[in-house]
């Protein structure tokens, strides 16, 4: 490359997030904070739990002598426009999440790489570069005398190894060697995590691409549209949509993840595994769940843009998208008309009125504060109430259920009897809380009790009363109820002390 080339070239990547990540002077903390919530752990945050931590992050910064003046709020909008973050709005979430762009994720994998370099040239990373050279010329090779010739050596090399190990020569790895070669892999994997971001990136830009396409086609059924109504799924059937497929399906084919699965399980009984770090073990036991959830998140990504594309031209929403981008396009063709007649220093004879709506997102709005109006006056002491602790104790009967006495009377009946039905109990001691002792009693006996069968398989049922406001016996529908028929069993009575 001509170095007049490669210099536009990098001129070009300078105005790219992810380099002006790294050169910006508040590099160092922006990488370290996002590293430390949004990559080692989660992988997104909420917008409330992001504020929250970024601020007390801030807090221990200024702490130190570090200036940072502004609200955690200002500084994450700062990385959101600078591309560092991506904010996206989940199906069925409360509140709009962060997450990191690629070019952070870039940043933070370029800036962990170099702090913990490794060897310039390890056997493992030659021996993979090897295997993946003699694969790819065995399975691109045509002549089938080679392949043939091929397997009957391996073959031959096969059945020398099976008699020197049941001659008991068997070569083992060294510990050396095979903590390189999982130290390898643990990158190779984490390489194929930060690839999803990228797959998915490629995902969005194909999706607003397509939509563009639509909007800009002059003609009733441009080669989008064909394609669209002919069923054709343009983001699935694209290059990135066939290789993730192919991915994908590799990832979730059973026998791939159970040979995965035993490999994992074999490698982490292995002695060397415990000379690694305590990041890196965790990062293997998580690899098959980290490479599915991100996988999955990518597919689900996929699927929704193919859904949405169809949805977006099967409902008809293009041709209003495309009506106003007419009439955006003739309001501009007007205006470029009228320039020479109509100087900029003219006044106008027309009155435009704007919105006087301000467009604001979920996560800048802010509590309401009582205490900004507050009295001036202060506080002012109120008198006491009227009150005993028998009437607090009369609330607290009329809110709460007091499963204590239930338990006690439960153990109590079993004293003297191998099981009871909570009819019994109530027999015994009747509801002193009304239908809150009955709905307690079917409680305990839901976890602690055998629900009796009827002969057609239905649970059976009993009849249970208990004493209204006036103290008399009510047999109407508004004092007694039928429940499942309940036993507490005495061989079960230490479940309930």
């Amino acid at each position: 490359m001509k170095a007049d080339k490669a210099i536009a070239t990098y001129r070009r990547m300078r105005l790219q997030p992810l380099w002006r990540l790294l050169a910006s002077d508040n590099g160092p903390t922006v990488i370290g904070l996002l590293q430390s919530h949004l990559y080692e752990n989660e992988r997104s945050l909420p917008s409330s739990i992001m504020h929250e931590r970024i601020g007390r992050d801030l807090e221990a910064l200024r702490a130190q002598g570090d200036d940072f003046p502004q609200t955690a709020q200002v500084y994450i909008a700062n990385w959101l426009s600078e591309g560092f973050l991506d904010r996206r709005f989940p199906p069925s979430a409360a509140e709009e999440e962060y997450e990191l762009s690629t070019a952070a994720v870039e940043a933070i994998r370029f800036v962990s790489g170099i702090e913990q370099s490794h060897s310039a040239a390890t056997e493992s990373r030659l021996t993979l570069v090897i295997q993946a050279l003699v694969k790819l010329a065995e399975d691109t090779d045509t002549d089938k005398q080679r392949r043939i010739a091929r397997l009957e050596v391996e073959r031959e090399r096969i059945e020398k190894e099976i008699t020197s190990i049941q001659n008991g020569q068997m070569r083992v790895l060294s510990q050396s060697s095979a903590l390189e070669r999982i130290k390898e892999i643990i990158s190779l994997t984490d390489d194929l995590t930060g690839d999803f971001r990228r797959v998915r990136d490629q995902f969005e830009q194909l999706n607003r691409d397509l939509r563009e396409k639509l909007m800009d086609t002059e003609n009733s059924r441009g080669e989008v549209l064909k394609s669209l109504f002919a069923g054709i799924d343009l983001i699935s059937d694209s290059d990135a949509g066939r290789t993730f497929s192919a991915f994908w399906r590799l990832l979730t084919d059973p026998e791939q993840g159970a040979t995965l699965d035993q490999a994992l399980e074999n490698v982490m009984s292995r002695e060397f595994v415990s000379e690694l770090d305590i990041k890196d073990r965790r990062f293997l036991l998580r690899m098959t769940r980290n490479l599915l959830e991100q996988g999955g998140a990518v597919h689900e990504v996929l699927q929704t843009f193919a859904r949405s594309l169809r949805h977006f031209v099967q409902s008809r929403e293009y041709l209003e998208q495309r009506r106003i981008n007419q009439l955006l396009k003739d309001a501009q063709r007007t205006a470029l008309e009228l320039k020479d007649e109509v100087k900029a220093t003219e006044a106008l004879q027309y009155t435009l009125t704007l919105t006087n709506s301000r467009l604001k997102s979920l996560s800048q709005l802010v509590l309401y504060n009582p205490c900004l109006q507050a009295l001036p006056e202060g506080m002012q002491i109120a008198d006491m109430l009227d009150i005993d602790h028998e009437s607090i104790g009369e609330l607290v009967a009329q809110s709460e259920i007091d499963f204590r006495s239930l338990k006690a009377n439960v153990c109590n009946v079993l004293e003297t009897r191998s099981q009871a039905s909570i009819g019994d109990v109530l027999q015994l001691h009747p509801a002193a809380q009304g239908l809150g002792s009955i709905v307690g009693l079917l409680a305990l006996g839901s976890r602690h009790g055998i629900i009796i069968e009827s002969s057609a398989g239905l649970p059976a049922t009993e009849t249970v009363f208990w004493t209204g406001d006036n103290d008399q016996q009510d047999k109407t529908i508004n004092r007694c109820a039928q429940i499942p028929k309940i036993f507490f069993l005495r061989e079960k009575i230490n479940e309930l002390i």
